[in-house]
């Protein structure tokens, strides 16, 4: 609700890098930190509001808005980064599938139009069930540090 009440967003928006938590996360200490894996153009970080666990997002250090005004290099190390996730999310929790995405502007559903990310959704038979529609709730079974450790050492073990 936090998400869609928009009571975590900054007053300035998420226009300038000041304000933008995609800009921020990597200089987040670790503690708290989503951050999973760092590139050199790009980092992956777990979403804050994840619609399955282990829903990561692959986002270039620069703040750009849109698919066509990254770089070459950055275009390479995204494709890259969001191989590698899949690779390390199936190796730690065996999903079924996965979503991948990135939603273009707001009219699109980014819900932060200002700093492009691909989404990394693993999926799991049933992971659609009833307690959305139903409780008006989603299950998530484990905590986001819980998560990050994981994938975090999975990643690294891993080669891009």
């Amino acid at each position: 609700m936090a998400y869609i009440s928009g009571e975590d967003r900054p007053d300035g928006g998420y226009e300038k890098p000041s304000g933008c938590p995609f800009c921020l996360a990597p200089g987040t200490p670790e503690p708290e930190s989503l951050v999973v894996a760092r590139g050199s153009l790009v980092y992956a970080v777990l979403n804050l509001y994840p619609y399955n666990p282990g829903h990561l997002l692959i986002c270039p250090y620069r703040h750009v808005a849109d698919y066509t005004d990254l770089t070459e290099e950055e275009t390479v190390e995204v494709a890259a980064f969001t191989r590698t996730a899949m690779r390390v999310v199936r190796s730690v929790s065996s999903p079924h599938g996965f979503n991948l995405g990135m939603n273009q502007g707001s009219v699109a559903g980014a819900g932060i139009a200002a700093h492009l990310h691909q989404h990394v959704v693993p999926r799991w038979g049933g992971d659609g069930n009833f307690m959305p529609v139903i409780a008006r709730t989603k299950v998530l079974p484990q905590l986001l540090a819980d998560t990050r450790l994981m994938l975090t050492k999975a990643w690294t073990a891993s080669e891009l």
